[in-house]
């Protein structure tokens, strides 16, 4: 019979789950404390929280809550990066952080919105614009074409007006 304090963190487990857009999984060996709060004050400020589960645990909470089985990346020391909104910002954050520590940080992979990723998608989503990026490119996109439209269109007016002033002053003559 399962003792009762597993039965509440595979619960736990399960409410993260249930209410994120996905997780990253990465492996922390040899991370010091230091580095760990300052890891876990980067990721909140991007919308993410880092957590430490039995990877058994988390493995029962995946498979109740029919999500991928991401088995080949639960094993040694593992902490467990959950984020709600956008999966890049807290990819860039553990990339940065990752790339910073020298190492000592690995990411493993995760599921992002009901997919599993390896450490490589992983990078991969690292590298992509957030959404106000993306968003502020679209609307430079939309601004450039709008003044085009109309530059051309009062192009068309003043060529126009010229041409009625040129006939206009060669009658006059």
């Amino acid at each position: 019979m399962p003792q009762q304090y597993k039965i509440d963190k595979v619960a736990e487990i399960e409410s993260h789950i249930a209410n994120t857009n996905g997780v990253f999984v990465v492996g922390y060996k040899g991370l010091t404390v230091k580095q760990a709060q300052e890891l876990r004050h980067q990721l909140r400020e991007v919308g993410a929280e880092m957590k430490v589960y039995k990877n058994n645990l988390v493995r029962l909470a995946l498979k109740n809550q029919d999500q991928p089985e991401i088995d080949d990346v639960l094993f040694g020391p593992t902490a467990y990066v959950f984020y709600e909104n956008e999966p890049v910002e807290p990819a860039k954050a553990l990339k940065e952080f990752a790339q910073k520590s020298k190492g000592v940080l690995e990411i493993k992979g995760g599921i992002s919105e009901g997919k599993a990723v390896t450490a490589e998608d992983v990078s991969a989503i690292a590298d992509l614009p957030t959404k106000d990026q993306l968003l502020g490119q679209i609307a430079g996109l939309i601004n450039g074409f709008a003044r085009d439209i109309a530059v051309c269109v009062n192009g068309v007016s003043s060529g126009l007006a010229r041409q009625i002033q040129q006939i206009s002053e060669q009658k006059a003559a």
